[in-house]
């Protein structure tokens, strides 16, 4: 009864499988089948049906193409991609932009007339203070909807930064220094600044500001989507500058660098706040109507040389007849005109 069992020694071994512990027994040495207890169809009667389970399909023969591909048609390629299931290319029209300022100054502000002319004390005056309170609820809410995308924001903070970098880019503009310039203004301002500025020197100069500057309108604004949010502020610089024009001759065509000037300015400054990177920089320049315009300098150029005939050998003929009536009267020692 024991021989029965002597030639076939049980060991029972731990398999982890489907997150369970299981027992396997192995027989062991004569046969070395792992036996385990899955709920599977072992049944030969269930093969055929297994086999129908798999979906048999025609793999693409590539090297066959590549001999091909080079006498195919249009509609033939058409064909065969539709036999491989392939859709066909399409042209891609789409491109990536990237939107970092607006086009223009939106909701301009609208500068009261003689403004920098009259105090506060005098009526003028006083009806430009109320005309500035009448219309600040705007800008009210601009601000706030700016402070929702910049908790630290502050006009106190911002009119320093202001006044920082509109010092700067002037600074970076009289140097001529392209790089420098396009950190403190947007693409939208860069061109018009820097028209007109070739073979030209500039001289500018910051002296002190005759009022402090303060906010006068500020506004959002939305493009494309809702949450791609710019914001513009229009500040008011009342200053002191010295600027002088010189032009590739160096002669002044400009200003002057001993006079001051008193300058009245409204700038407007633009951020994009969607933009987690987005700074202030110098969008565009509000210029009202009742404002007189400054003199534009005239620029200098060199003029087109004429075209002259070329000079022929031969004398004219009216020339030669001249000579050879005068050639009879005139003494050895006199040079003959022809030579000259």
């Amino acid at each position: 009864m024991l021989s029965k069992y002597i030639n076939s020694v049980f060991t029972y071994g731990k398999f982890m499988q489907n997150k369970l512990s299981l027992l396997g027994a192995i027989n062991y040495p004569n046969d070395f089948t792992q036996v385990r207890y899955i709920n599977k169809h072992w049944d030969p009667k269930w093969k055929k049906l297994r086999r129908a389970k798999v979906i048999k399909i025609k793999l693409p023969s590539f090297d066959d193409d590549k001999d091909d591909s080079t006498k195919m048609s249009k509609e033939q390629m058409r064909s065969r991609m539709k036999e491989y299931g392939f859709s066909p290319q399409k042209a891609w029209q789409e491109r990536p932009t990237f939107i970092s300022s607006t086009p223009t100054i939106f909701e301009s502000y609208v500068a009261p007339e003689g403004d920098g002319k009259y105090s506060a004390i005098t009526k003028e005056g006083a009806k430009q203070k109320i005309t500035f309170l009448e219309k600040k609820s705007k800008s009210v809410m601009a601000i706030r909807k700016i402070k929702s995308f910049d908790d630290t924001f502050k006009t106190s903070y911002f009119i320093e930064e202001a006044t920082d970098i509109y010092q700067k880019a002037h600074e970076a503009l009289a140097a001529k220094d392209k790089g420098k310039l396009i950190k403190y203004v947007t693409e939208t301002a860069y061109p018009k600044m820097i028209h007109n500025m070739m073979d030209k020197t500039i001289h500018w100069k910051f002296l002190e500001s005759l009022e402090p500057a303060r906010v006068v309108h500020a506004r959002t604004t939305d493009l494309i989507t809702k949450e791609n949010v710019f914001a513009q502020l229009t500040v008011r610089f009342h200053t002191q500058q010295i600027l002088a024009i010189y032009d590739r001759f160096g002669r002044l065509i400009q200003g002057s660098e001993i006079l001051r000037k008193d300058v009245l300015e409204y700038i407007v400054f633009e951020k994009h706040l969607a933009n987690e990177y987005g700074v202030w920089r110098i969008h565009g320049k509000v210029i009202p109507s009742w404002m007189t315009l400054t003199d534009i300098a005239e620029g200098t150029y060199v003029l087109p040389k004429e075209e002259q005939d070329p000079v022929s050998t031969e004398p004219h003929p009216v020339e030669a007849t001249l000579v050879e009536d005068t050639s009879k009267d005139t003494p050895k020692n006199v040079t003959n005109t022809q030579s000259l």
